[in-house]
C-alpha cells in the first residue's frame, strides 16, 4: 500500500486508529482509506498477511481479538508507536453455516468471542485510553443481521444483534467523555468471509447481492467510507446509530 502516513494533512492528520480483521476486506480498505486520509493506524489480524500492511504509518499486529491480551497490546502499540488513540473500529467477524441443532458449544461460542467479545475487549481498552483526551470515536461493523436472519445464521446474528445492542449501551456510558460509539450495519460486501463456507466465498456474494434493492453487493471501500465517516468530526452529532449500508435490505425487510 501506499504509504501517506507522514502527511501532515487530510481529515484524519495527527489521529492515530486500531482496526481489527485488518488483512483483508473490509479492514484492510479501511486502513487503507485513513492512512490517505492523513491517520496511522495499527492494523491488527490473526491472519499472517497483515504483515503486508506494514509501513512508516501503519504497525501491523498478529493477535486474536478474542484475547484479553491483544486488546492490550493493541492500545500499547498505538501508543509506543504513534504516540495515541483516537479512532477503533471493530471489524473482526466470522461466520458460520448451521442450524442450530446441528450446531457444537464450540462452534457458537467461537462466532460470539470474534463478533462480539472482542468487540468489547478492545471497546473497553481504548475507552480507557481515549477519556483522559475527553474524545474519540468506536466504530463497530455489525451487518443487516444486527436486525434480521434466515436460516443457519443463528450464530452470527446474535452476535451481529449483540453488536448493535453493544454500540448503543457503550455510546451513552461514553458521550460524557467526549467518545462517539456508531456502527455500520453492512450488507452482502465482496470479501472473503465465507471462504470457510463456499468455495468461492466472493463469487457467492457478488451474486447474492445481486438480489439486494440496488441490485449488487458492496465493494470493502464502499463499507470503508462509511466507517471513515463515522470516525470523522463531520459525524459528530451521531451517537449510539446503526447506520444501515446494506444496499437496502434492511428497507425490503422493514
Amino acid at each position: 500500500m501506499s504509504d501517506h502516513g507522514t502527511a501532515a494533512t487530510g481529515e484524519f492528520a495527527g489521529r492515530v486508529a486500531i482496526v481489527t480483521g485488518a488483512a483483508s476486506g473490509i479492514g484492510r480498505a479501511t486502513v487503507e482509506l485513513l492512512v490517505e486520509r492523513g491517520a496511522r493506524v495499527v492494523a491488527e489480524d490473526r491472519d499472517p498477511g497483515v504483515s503486508a500492511l506494514e509501513s512508516a504509518a501503519v504497525a501491523a499486529l498478529i493477535a486474536d481479538v478474542i484475547h484479553e491480551d491483544s486488546a492490550q497490546r493493541a492500545v500499547a502499540l498505538a501508543g509506543e508507536r504513534f504516540g495515541r488513540l483516537d479512532v477503533l473500529v471493530n471489524n473482526a467477524g466470522i461466520i458460520i453455516n448451521k442450524a442450530v441443532a446441528e450446531m457444537t458449544l464450540d462452534e457458537w461460542n467461537g462466532v460470539l468471542a470474534v463478533n462480539a467479545t472482542g468487540a468489547f475487549l478492545h471497546s473497553r481498552e481504548a475507552l480507557r485510553a481515549m477519556a483522559p483526551q475527553g474524545a474519540g470515536a468506536i466504530v463497530n461493523v455489525g451487518s443487516y443481521a444486527c436486525y434480521q436472519a434466515f436460516p443457519t445464521i443463528a450464530a452470527y446474528a446474535a452476535s451481529k444483534g449483540a453488536l448493535a445492542q453493544l454500540t448503543r449501551a457503550t455510546a451513552l456510558e461514553a458521550i460524557d467523555s467526549g467518545i462517539r460509539v456508531n456502527a455500520v450495519g453492512t450488507g452482502d460486501t465482496v470479501t472473503h468471509i465465507l471462504d470457510d463456507i463456499h468455495d468461492d466465498g466472493p463469487g457467492f456474494l457478488t451474486a447474492h447481492g445481486s438480489g439486494t434493492p440496488i441490485g449488487r453487493a458492496a465493494q470493502p471501500r464502499e463499507i470503508a467510507e462509511v466507517i471513515a465517516f463515522l470516525a470523522s468530526d463531520r459525524a459528530a452529532y451521531l451517537v449510539g446509530s446503526v447506520v444501515m449500508a446494506d444496499g437496502g435490505m434492511s428497507v425490503v425487510a422493514g
